[in-house]
């Protein structure tokens, strides 16, 4: 039976996953890891398997994701702070999940991950610099202005010019 759902391309959505899923949310490709779990591809996010069962990355909250070596490394950002309608991110360490077999998981993921992403702007600032990063949230009307500061940068003036944007796009 296994090997029929394979061949037909309708593999099991693990019970973890499945049970969680969001009404309007699909599953788009799967792949198995090499410690036998899956990571599944949804049109929300990337469900990354965990010890206390697998949870949902957002696509708007994937920062990076690339494929090489037989592993999908993912960046995921973590929301901050807010201020006015942008949210302040910031990454988490990268994590490299090997794929077994993985099928369409690379291709769908970049063209997810990209898809959600409607403009970005680097800036430059002391000390370095933000990206200004406007992304679409899976299941969610509109668009969020996402700011993701580069290491060594002045969070404060971060703030400062994220106050500035929203005040000129009139979200305050």
């Amino acid at each position: 039976m296994s090997f029929l759902r394979k061949l037909l391309g309708r593999e099991e959505v693990p019970a973890d996953v499945a049970g969680r899923l969001a009404p309007d949310e699909h599953v788009v490709a799967m792949a198995a890891l090499g410690d036998g779990e899956r990571l599944v591809v949804t049109s929300h996010g990337l469900w990354l398997p965990g010890t206390d069962g697998a949870r949902l990355v957002g696509w708007h909250l994937v920062s990076k994701a690339t494929w090489g070596g037989g592993a999908l490394t993912v960046i995921e950002a973590e929301e901050t702070e807010t201020i006015g309608g942008a949210v302040l991110l910031t990454d988490r360490p990268p994590r490299r999940l090997r794929l077994v077999e993985p099928g369409r998981v690379p291709e769908t993921v970049h063209a997810r991950v990209e898809a959600s992403i409607r403009s970005r702007h680097h800036r430059d600032l002391p000390g370095g610099g933000a990206w200004f990063v406007q992304r679409k949230v899976p299941g969610r009307d509109g668009i969020v202005l996402q700011v993701r500061p580069d290491p060594g940068t002045d969070v404060a003036m971060v703030r400062q010019v994220v106050a500035d944007v929203e005040r000129t796009l009139g979200h305050e």
